[in-house]
């Protein structure tokens, strides 16, 4: 048997991936993974078998990994940012798990990687200095209502509230509906920083407010945070503070 590992491979530039992520995937005679997220990492595969698929394969994907480890052949199964973080991490351990014990490939563990929301932050300032949520806003896995139920819950409680896949071709009217929701419970002027294609080529930020945020150019590369009720701006950076200022006080 051979061994399926999963790699987070950073938000995109070769140079935010961890060691361990290279060293893993130098080691590996297979690489899969979304057909992007691959080619961010090509000149890592020049003598690796590779399986590329397109977005919604991700389980004929992760299958095809699983059987090529179970035939002998160490693996890796690459996400983008964190594995763990809206990856294929639950995935593959799931496909894995199902496997009868006498066929099943050794299970290499999780390479962690910087996730998508630590990168733009680092764009934006120090917007996450403080308790945050994270929430996808996509809808394909999860009910809207059960979504829209954590928004609120993520509002109510003045947490930082980032989000993944805010918006697409299909999922237009999602952003302004949160932005609805979050307008019951903070100030028009709480900064919302937008980040597009983090620590890729063509990087983008924006730092807008609550009110007029939905303005801007948000997709499915773009990560939204929206600050909490501390939050502000100061010469171009969005800044959430941890408290220390009441403590010196003290």
């Amino acid at each position: 048997m051979g061994k399926i590992t999963v790699v987070g491979i950073g938000p995109g530039s070769l140079l935010d991936m961890t060691p361990r992520a290279r060293q893993t995937i130098a080691e590996a005679k297979v690489v899969a993974g979304y057909n992007t997220y691959i080619k961010l990492i090509e000149p890592l595969l020049m003598d690796k078998k590779v399986i590329g698929t397109a977005m919604m394969q991700e389980i004929d994907r992760c299958r095809m990994a699983v059987a090529e480890a179970a035939a002998g052949n160490d693996t890796v199964v690459v996400s983008s940012g964190d594995a763990g973080v809206y990856g294929m991490a639950g995935l593959v351990l799931e496909l894995v798990l199902k496997c009868p014990e006498d066929a099943r490939p050794a299970f290499g563990g999780v390479i962690a990687g910087v996730s998508a929301v630590n990168a733009a932050a680092s764009c934006l300032g120090a917007p996450l200095m403080h308790d945050f949520a994270v929430i996808s806003l996509s809808n394909l896995l999860t009910p809207w209502e059960k979504i829209v139920e954590r928004i609120e819950m993520a509002a109510k409680g003045d947490f930082v509230t980032a989000l993944y896949n805010p918006k697409s071709k299909k999922r237009v009217q999602n952003i302004e509906i949160v932005q609805e929701i979050m307008l019951r419970y903070r100030d028009p002027k709480t900064p919302v920083g937008i980040v597009t294609a983090a620590s890729r080529e063509k990087e983008q930020k924006v730092i807008a407010t609550l009110a007029d945020f939905t303005k801007e150019d948000i997709n499915m590369f773009s990560l939204v945070i929206i600050g909490n009720s501390q939050t502000y701006v100061k010469e171009g950076y969005m800044i959430t503070p941890r408290g220390y200022e009441n403590k010196e006080q003290l």
